[in-house]
């Protein structure tokens, strides 16, 4: 479960810059994803400052550094899919909402694999 999270978090993160880029590379800046509160230049911003805070925080969990780190960005990803998807008036477009789904379940199973990732034990180094 723990590499299932370093992938999931690792692949969003791409795409969340990937479509950050997009967005700031576009002269009109219209981004708008109505299940984050954030719109236009704000919401690209954010996009790409978090993704690669995400970027950070996988790295440092696979090297075994500030695990904690990881597991607080795997929580902070689930609580806004939830929040966008579910508890805000979102409208769904059809066959949306399996989509949202798949993205909260995958959150979710990433969530209990970050938390996982911190009982990991550190590998021990042979003294001489």
């Amino acid at each position: 479960m723990r590499y299932f999270s370093y992938i999931f978090h690792g692949v969003l993160a791409l795409f969340s810059i990937a479509l950050s880029a997009l967005a700031l590379g576009n002269s009109t800046n219209e981004l708008h994803l109505g299940m984050l509160p954030w719109t236009g230049d704000t919401l690209a911003y954010v996009l790409l400052f978090g993704a690669l805070f995400g970027l950070l925080t996988v790295a440092l969990a696979i090297k075994g550094v500030l695990r904690i780190l990881f597991l607080i960005w795997s929580f902070v990803v689930f609580v806004l899919l939830v929040k966008g998807y579910i508890l805000s008036g979102y409208k769904f477009a059809p066959n949306e909402f399996r989509i949202a789904l798949y993205l909260i379940f995958g959150a979710l199973l990433s969530l209990f694999g970050a938390w996982f990732g911190l009982s990991r034990p550190r590998t021990a180094t042979k003294k001489y």
